[in-house]
């Protein structure tokens, strides 16, 4: 059995606007109960995936689990298509997170798949059964949606703090009076 586990979800496939985010979280499989309260992103408040990430971090910060986060931009999306880019993300994640593939088993949420080398299982619904890859979801939500809080500065006619880049009717109507910005995913509009 492998010493370590790595979760990966991604966030940010559907906007319009935005980059796609992936998280890769690593714990060594006797701290796994540290993330035992971690909940699929989309099923609990922001106040809630807040509260879990700030844990999270203090948990990184005291060496008991560590993660990466990638994000890639429109740009690259709508050149490449957002399946390679979220495996580009994925490959940057792990990369960064400098492991030996052969002690860590990587669990992954849907239909994403790690690079060869790894040990690694594509679960279902994972971020609903696996702590671990919910853990990934929540660290990848609250890291996009604070780049979504800080463009909103930069192009506050969108109101991306509210929709974090979502194709709300608000948002079109956005689009459809000031026309289309460098973080909208042509492909997608």
């Amino acid at each position: 059995m492998t010493r370590f586990v790595i979760g990966v979800d991604e966030v940010g496939r559907g906007p319009i606007a935005g980059p796609v985010t992936v998280c890769a979280l690593l714990i060594p499989r006797k701290n796994l109960h540290l993330i035992k309260e971690a909940r699929d992103s989309k099923s609990i408040s922001a106040k809630r995936r807040e509260e879990l990430a700030k844990g999270f971090l203090g948990l990184k910060k005291a060496g008991k689990l560590d993660y990466r986060i990638a994000s890639v931009g429109a740009e690259i999306i709508d050149r490449k298509g957002i399946v390679p880019a979220v495996r580009l993300c994925i490959k940057r994640t792990l990369a960064r997170l400098d492991v030996d593939p052969g002690h860590v088993e990587v669990l992954l949420d849907g239909s994403l798949y790690a690079p060869g080398q790894f040990k690694q299982k594509t679960i279902k619904g994972g971020d609903r059964k696996e702590p671990i890859i919910a853990a990934a979801s929540i660290m990848a939500k609250v890291h996009r949606d604070k780049k979504m809080t800080r463009l909103a500065k930069l192009f506050p006619e969108y109101g991306f703090d509210i929709h974090k880049g979502y194709g709300t009717a608000a948002h079109y109507k956005a689009i459809k009076k000031r026309g289309k910005c460098n973080l909208h995913r042509k492909t997608y509009c």
